[in-house]
């Protein structure tokens, strides 16, 4: 793994599960963390090696994202900024309501645009800035029900390319990571029983990605290693879009 020793790092959605399991990856490597989400993140935070600090937000608020955002900056800077948090409401196209609708993409893709251009000058004066943005199997192919949260994650995708192009000259990376299920407790529950086991038949490798994984490929987005990619959007699906 690499060493982020001095090292800061952004990451919305931290208590969740992926988030977690980032959270555990870069501080057990040396970063310094400001752990962010909707829920107080503070206990996540004094229960990983070095100093970390916890940030409650509101993904929805962009006065709060850019007043967040900037206090992170200030007090720690930022290397690299890791737009974790999502929402996944599922449903047929047909029923999904209009609040589901706007409240998936407010989550998965306004918010990722706002955090990262409230992080651009902090990125900017690290002087090799990350950022890393969780997509989607789902922002890839079609899956039934996924509308909102598919066209999202596909909307994702491409901001995550725009922005790549648009700041490579400040020296920063954008990339993507595109999961399929991911073994979190959420996830768990609605890929349970039936469901589960015939989602997994349909991936080569027969079985859901481990949070550690996709916390691993952060890392290495995150890395001096991966200096030179950018743009990309690397799937972490065991196979499942190569059909």
């Amino acid at each position: 793994m690499a060493d982020f020793t001095g090292r800061s790092v952004l990451l919305t959605g931290a208590a969740g599960g992926i988030g977690h399991a980032m959270a555990k990856a870069f501080a057990e490597a040396g970063a310094r963390l400001a752990l962010v989400d909707k829920e107080d993140a503070s206990d996540l935070a004094a229960s990983l090696p070095g100093e970390h600090r916890a940030w409650t937000l509101d993904l929805t608020k962009p006065e709060a994202i850019d007043a967040v955002v900037a206090e992170i900056g200030e007090a720690m800077g930022i290397d690299c900024l890791i737009n974790n948090a999502g929402l996944g409401i599922v449903a047929p196209a047909e029923e999904q309501s209009i609040r589901d609708w706007d409240l998936t993409h407010l989550i998965n893709l306004r918010a990722p645009w706002l955090v990262s251009v409230a992080g651009l000058p902090y990125l900017k004066a690290s002087g090799r800035g990350r950022i890393v943005n969780i997509a989607s199997q789902a922002g890839m192919v079609a899956i039934a029900e996924h509308a909102a949260y598919g066209s999202s994650k596909a909307g994702l995708i491409g901001l995550t390319k725009v922005l790549a192009l648009e700041w490579a000259r400040h020296g920063i990376t954008v990339n993507a990571i595109s999961p399929t299920v991911v073994e979190t407790p959420m996830a768990l529950v609605g890929w349970a029983g039936e469901k589960g086991e015939r989602a997994k038949a349909e991936i080569p490798v027969g079985r859901f990605a481990k949070p550690r994984e996709i916390a691993a490929a952060a890392m290495y987005l995150c890395s001096e290693d991966a200096g030179i990619v950018t743009g990309e959007n690397l799937v972490t699906d065991g196979g499942y879009t190569i059909r």
